[in-house]
Parts: C-alpha cells; structure tokens; sequence
C-alpha cells in the first residue's frame, strides 16, 4: 500500500545494469579518445569567454582588481565539484555526464531533472557563445576595412533582421561533430593552441605594462562584490564537466577521464589568475566595462599588431567553446533518450560515423536559431543556475554511491568525504543564492515545464518502466493527464 499512494517513485538504474545496456546495445559509440583529448577539450569549454569576455565586465562592475579573488572563489567551487566528477567517471564511465551520475545514485525523476537542466546550461550557453563569436567576427572584419551591414549580423531586437554570423558558426561546427568525435578533437586542439598562444603573449608583453597603481583600490566593492563577481564569473567554469560526457568514447575511461577533468580545470584557473591581474594592472578597472577588454587594452598600451593578434585568439577560444558544448549537449541527449526518457530519434547512431546524427543535428538547428534571432542579454543569464544544480546533485550522488556501493572500483577517490562534496553542496548552494531573483523565476518555470514533459513522455516510455509493473505515483496521477493534453494530439484530430 505504501508504493501505491508515494508521491514519487524511488526508481534508479544499477551501475552494473547501466554498464550491460551499454555494451549490448546496437546504440554505441566508438572509443577514440585519450587523456590529452580530454584535457584539451576541457580547455576548449572552460577558456573562452570568462578571459575574453567576463574579465572586463565583472572588474568594472563588481570586483574591480578584486576580480583575481572572485575568480579564486568561483575556482574553488569548480575544484571541488571537480573532483567529485573525477570520481563519478572513473567509477561510471558511461555517456551523459551529471544526467547518469544522478540516475544510478538519486533515483530517475532527479536525473531527469538534472538532464533537463543541462540541457538548459549547454543550449543556452552555446547560444550565448555564437553571439559572442559573431561580435568577435565582424569587429575582426572591421578591423580589416571589411563592413557587414547590420540587417544579417544582428538579432531582430537589436535593429537587425538576423544575426547570420551566429548561426553559420553553429553549423559548421554541428557538421564537424557529426563526423565523429575524433575529428573533432583533432580541429579542437588546433583551435586550443591558438587560444593559448594568445593568451600566454597577452600575459607575456602585458606584463611590462603593469602599472600598480591601478591596483588601488583592491577591494572598491568590498567582500560583496568579490562573492558577486564570483556567482558572474562561474559562468567561465561550467565547460569543464564537457569533458564527463564523452566517458563513451574515450580509450580508458577509468583513468583517462580523471586525468582530462583536473587538468583542463587547473590549467583553466592559472590563466584566468595570471588573465584578470595583468588586465587590471594595465588599465584602471572603471575602463574595462567593454565586451573586448583583452584586446582594448593592448590598444591602449600602444600594441595594435598584439591586439590583432588576439583578436584572432579571442575568436578561436570561442570556437573551441562552442564546438565542445555542442559536442557535450549531444552526447546528454544521447544518453537520455537510450534510457527512453527522449524520443528515439536522439540515440540513433549513424552506421558509418558511430554518431548520434540527429540529436546533433536537432541540437545545431535549436542553437543556430537561438543565436540568430535572440540577443545575449536574454539567453545569458540561466547557464549557470543550470550547472550549480547539477553539481549540487552529483556532489549528493556522491555520498549516497560511497553509502551504498563501497564496493565498486574507484581509480579514482575524492579525500575527505564527506567534507569535500558537502562543502561543494554548500559553496553552490551559496553561488547560486547571488543569482538574480529574475533568473530563479525563469528557472524554476523551466522546472515546471520539465516536469509535464517528464509524465507526459519520459515516466511512461523509460527503459525502467518496462520492467516493473509497480503503481504510478501520485504526482504521475495528477500531472499526467494535463501534460499529455498538452504534448499530445487529440483523438478526433487523428482520426
């Protein structure tokens, strides 16, 4: 009697259960990837935005040269959640990154969530970035005496009719992902390479250029706009659990993945230090409020090749972003719907290419839209609340997997649990907290949203449910027949 009037079923997938579907199903992926795959695709999502881009606007808004410490913060809750997604992999070394942590830990409605909210993070997110990529892009070819009219380079509520640069970027890169992830890895560490040479010439010659007195104050926003400039700059970490979603295609997962997380992560942060101190040693921080303060002020110190230079760096660490949050999202979706939680259509896997053809292709179409026809003011805010989530839930899954499995291989060990993942639970908590209230708002309404679609397709055609035949709960009794109605075609219209 106490199964037929819960609320919610408890139901979650074994790993042992996990790890048989996914060797006996036609629905795989090829294993092509190694440690410094992983690594440079990390780097390829973590660096990119946050040093081109959120540098300049958190100094001079929030932070001011306070900015290396809100980048200290926010790096320390990455860290944590980092090695707690370390761990996750090495032991559950299947596609779909916090989505099938959360599954085999918390139980399927949480997982579903935390899909649903990743799919939020990444398809909004990697709008964000064409966005970013476009501006980049014709204020290159402005540079060059090159002038694009305004009607095809920006969205129709920025005076223009469509942002034609945003969305040929997007697809591109979702042809690229469709041949395979090992060509994409192969263009990604090209891309990385250029990102890095200029960002370490950036930090070479601005270093001769450092003025301490732009130091001064240090603190002008106080410890608030430090916390702030943390929950802001966040938004340049979320890449790295990019690197968990190709757990299936990597050549040895169980060491391999550990390695690619911890190294993309601390090799991100050390730049983003060394980025953010230089930046506000050679400018005064009221001066940065610009969406190009990396190359404004090399200008400003009388470097224009420097500043060309990493302009043409500034676009290719952009590129890496978007390529490998495309890639990510794909291979979330993927996952899900081999669960049964999506439709079908997103876990084929095309006979020759041994990729999802057209989940990433659906995904290009949703992203390149997105970046054509919305500006970033709109699709920048709900990425990070997104990701906080998920790391709030697989920092949970943690504890409850050390509980419950103990005995599963872990190459892999997170020291001092239970003090890491809680502390990660709080710090997120916490970033998340300093978020604006008209984001919570969104969030919690695509919450909602995700539950109707949830009993209106998922709990009824999940992979789990083909093998109980336990009562629905209450909550599937109450919200099902509301969300079928609205998902679902009537009967007089398909007859």
């Amino acid at each position: 009697m106490k199964d037929k009037y819960s609320i919610i079923k408890w139901r979650n997938k074994s790993i042992e259960r996990l790890l048989a579907e996914k060797e006996t199903t036609n629905h795989r992926l090829r294993r092509t990837l190694g440690a410094f795959d992983l690594a440079t695709l990390g780097i390829g999502a973590i660096i990119g935005t946050g040093i081109f881009v959120l540098t300049g606007v958190v100094s001079a808004n929030y932070a001011g040269p306070g900015i290396v410490l809100s980048f200290v913060l926010a790096g320390i809750a990455s860290g944590l959640a980092a090695l707690i997604y370390a761990e996750m992999a090495s032991a559950i070394p299947v596609a779909g990154s916090a989505y099938t942590f959360t599954y085999v830990t918390i139980g399927e409605i949480f997982a579903w969530l935390v899909g649903w909210n990743l799919i939020l993070e990444y398809i909004v997110s990697a709008g964000a970035v064409a966005i970013g990529w476009s501006s980049y892009f014709v204020d290159l070819l402005s540079s060059a005496g090159i002038t694009l009219p305004a009607a095809i380079t920006a969205s129709p509520f920025n005076g223009g009719l469509i942002n034609l640069p945003a969305a040929l970027i997007v697809l591109m890169l979702t042809g690229l992902i469709i041949t395979g992830a090992q060509h994409s890895a192969t263009a990604n560490k090209f891309v990385v390479a250029a990102k890095l040479a200029a960002i370490l010439l950036f930090i070479g010659l601005g270093f001769r250029h450092i003025n301490p007195d732009n130091w001064k104050p240090f603190l002008p926003f106080g410890i608030t706009g430090i916390v702030h400039g943390a929950s802001i700059v966040f938004f340049a970490y979320i890449g790295f659990d990019a690197v968990s979603t190709a757990a299936e295609e990597v050549k040895n997962p169980r060491r391999d993945l550990t390695i690619g997380i911890v190294a993309s992560l601390v090799t991100a942060t050390v730049l983003y230090i060394l980025v953010s101190l230089v930046l506000t040693g050679m400018a005064h921080y009221s001066t940065l409020n610009t969406a190009s303060p990396v190359t404004s002020a090399m200008l400003r110190a009388g470097l224009p090749w420097a500043a060309a230079v990493i302009s043409v760096g500034a676009l290719a660490g952009l590129t890496s972003v978007l390529l490998v949050v495309l890639y990510g999202q794909s291979r979330i979706f993927f996952a899900m719907a081999r669960d049964g939680l999506l439709p079908p259509v997103f876990d084929w896997v095309h006979p020759r290419l041994h990729t999802p053809l057209w989940d990433s292709l659906i995904i290009g179409l949703v992203v390149a839209s997105i970046g054509a026809f919305l500006p970033i003011s709109i699709v920048a805010e709900l990425a990070n609340i997104g990701t906080l989530s998920a790391f709030i839930a697989v920092s949970a899954g943690l504890l409850l997997l050390r509980a419950k499995r103990p005995d599963i291989p872990r190459p892999f060990r997170v020291p001092w649990v239970p003090l890491i993942p809680v502390l990660s639970i709080i710090m997120s908590t916490y970033l998340a907290i300093n978020l604006p209230v008209l984001t919570w708002i969104r969030f919690i309404t695509w919450i909602i949203i995700g539950l109707f679609v949830y009993f209106a397709y998922g709990y009824r055609h999940s992979r789990l449910s083909e093998k109980t035949s336990t009562p629905a709960p209450i909550i599937y009794n109450l919200l099902a027949p509301a969300s079928k109605s609205l998902c679902q075609p009537t009967k007089k219209r398909n007859s």
